[in-house]
């Protein structure tokens, strides 16, 4: 399924979980999706790969990913998903498996 709504690099703006303090301590906190539905994030002191796909719900698409990374590193892994709330605006959640978990807001870049 198209994932080109999804392309592209998105500055992350609001954390549920995190204040701003923490989540763009190292670099302004993203989430890049290419065209083949891999990708990379770093929010904070967590960062991964990601690899996702597309699917379609009966309130519309989303990204659905698994990723593995680092938090402070040590080795992690989760899932999340993405989904559109306006263009270039997009709600998604991040889960670190065993760990903890929170919505954002992200803005596309380019």
């Amino acid at each position: 399924m198209d994932n080109s709504e999804f392309t592209g690099t998105w500055y992350i703006f609001e954390m549920e979980q995190w204040d701003e303090d923490y989540f763009n301590m190292e670099v302004q906190a993203y989430i890049e999706i290419e065209p083949d539905n891999s990708g990379c994030f770093q929010f904070g002191l967590v960062n991964g790969e990601i690899d996702g796909r597309v699917v379609d719900y009966p309130e519309g698409k989303r990204f659905e990913f698994t990723w593995e990374g680092n938090d402070e590193c040590d080795p992690a892994s989760g899932s999340g998903w993405l989904r559109m709330k306006e263009k270039d605006l997009l709600e998604g959640e991040f889960r670190i498996h065993k760990g903890d978990s929170s919505i954002f807001l992200a803005r596309r870049i380019k």
